[in-house]
């Protein structure tokens, strides 16, 4: 069998790896967009480095665009296999590729009205909402645990990695001339404890390892300080300050998770009288498919839902999706919490709210996930004096706040607990994918440190033999 690291190699975005096995099949581990640069991400994401008419099957570990996105693209192209993952991970793909595509179409009309008053050719979307509903009826959604057939030879049972709802360890199983080959692709892993997710569990034992490195050289802050400084912050900047606060976050998950603090907040009557909008449409929508998918909760989330029916609303949270609802957000003059997407501050409504509030010392921006280094949100993040947004040049007079704990990905001691389940003597090969290649290196010493063998830091297109 062969492994080519098509994507998300020395990258913390777009994940794809192709399994071709010695018969002949083409799997696909992932689907990733890259994200985060600019101009070169589209390049990037056309350069798929392998032919998708030729690929018979994809395997999704979750619904994260940097992992599903560019199916749509692929279906496009003529991919027509089937692609499996977690019942939940299918019903988010169903409206966060819709809202991928829907960007796509807008950024490239901006694009081509600049492209045509410079005589330029215009361009074309990478994919179409009608592609990302067409790639739909390609989905097959199994239960986690649930080991799956895709044919004679290949199966596939996803077990918890708590990254986000619906994510699993793709565990595979090929069988070829009478022998078995186990490869475990952890996709993203997740923290042992989370606001909502039922906790990463033990996966089976594995020949070959593929694991994510993200936080390969950092640790998280303590996870019960969060919630604890988030009120700080809220009481700091909507009280003392009476500015906004802002917090950019992605629509699926990270939104979730603010809310339900938000809402314990206020059960346990801790939240100051402040108005909180989520402005996002897909996080409307995500919150909805969450309430769908009670099965993927922690024992803490289902204990509160006996006597909260909704732990994603209270009566000073409002969710907007109409466009002139989130631009009256502009004039709104009181103290007031928004959460927008995206979390890395490249695109979505939140880069209206940064542009018109991120001068003004009342205002807040608090961090509270990973940011690419070279997206909007890190140099926010690292304290630039100025940040160009939709081509203006803005004064940074915010107070700009990091809470990293309430990342999804876990930090190296978590990640390295998640592998400790497995037996690295069997272990013959591990490769380490979705990370900057500076913490790769860094973790990659530290599994060597704690007995795994043969740690392998792919390069882009780079494929070995297994």
């Amino acid at each position: 069998m062969k492994l080519k690291f098509c994507g998300a190699a020395r990258e913390v975005t777009g994940s794809k790896i192709l399994l071709t096995t010695e018969m002949g099949k083409r799997i696909l581990l992932d689907c990733g967009m890259y994200q985060g640069k600019g101009l070169e991400t589209d390049a990037m994401n056309r350069d798929l480095g392998f032919d998708p008419c030729l690929i018979d099957h994809i395997i999704l570990t979750h619904a994260h665009i940097d992992h599903s996105g560019l199916i749509p693209y692929v279906y496009k192209l003529g991919f027509t296999g089937s692609i499996v993952c977690t019942n939940a991970t299918r019903d988010l793909c169903s409206i966060m590729l819709a809202d991928t595509a829907y960007i796509q179409e807008n950024d490239t009309k901006t694009f081509n009205k600049k492209r045509a008053r410079k005589g330029l050719p215009i361009v074309t979307p990478l994919f179409t909402q009608e592609d990302a509903r067409e790639c739909m009826k390609l989905f097959i959604g199994i239960p986690k645990n649930m080991k799956f057939s895709i044919d004679n030879n290949i199966k596939v049972k996803f077990t918890n990695t708590g990254h986000m709802l619906g994510s699993g360890v793709a565990n595979l199983y090929i069988t070829e001339n009478g022998r078995t080959t186990r490869i475990a692709y952890t996709g993203d892993i997740g923290r042992p404890t989370s606001r909502i997710l039922a906790p990463p569990v033990p996966f089976p034992q594995a020949d070959y390892l593929i694991t994510e490195s993200t936080y390969g050289d950092r640790l998280h802050e303590d996870f019960a300080r969060a919630d604890e400084k988030l009120l700080e912050v809220v009481n700091h900047t909507c009280v003392y300050k009476k500015g906004k606060l802002l917090i950019p976050s992605f629509s699926v998950g990270r939104t979730q998770e603010i809310v339900y603090s938000f809402n314990k907040f206020f059960n346990e009557g801790k939240l100051p009288r402040v108005e909180i909008f989520v402005d996002s449409p897909l996080s409307v929508n995500a919150t909805g498919i969450f309430r769908m998918h009670p099965e993927c909760f922690n024992n803490e989330v289902l204990q509160v839902m006996e006597t909260d029916p909704d732990p994603f609303g209270f009566n000073s949270l409002t969710y907007i999706t109409r466009q002139e609802d989130s631009k009256r957000l502009n004039e709104y003059d009181k103290p007031c919490i928004i959460i927008s997407a995206s979390g890395m501050m490249e695109a979505g409504r939140i880069k209206h709210h940064l542009a018109n509030n991120i001068s003004d010392p009342r205002t807040t921006i608090l961090v509270v996930g990973y940011c690419s280094p070279v997206t909007l949100g890190a140099r926010i993040a690292r304290g630039d004096d100025e940040v160009s947004i939709f081509g203006m040049v803005h004064k940074v007079n915010a107070e700009v706040i990091e809470i990293d704990s309430f990342s999804g990905h876990g930090d190296y001691n978590e990640m390295m607990d998640f592998l400790s389940c497995q037996d690295k003597s069997q272990i013959r090969e591990t490769f380490l994918v979705h990370g900057d290649y500076e913490s790769q290196v860094n973790y990659a010493a530290r599994l060597e440190n704690a007995g795994f063998q043969n740690v392998k830091i792919p390069s882009l297109k780079q494929e070995f033999t297994i």
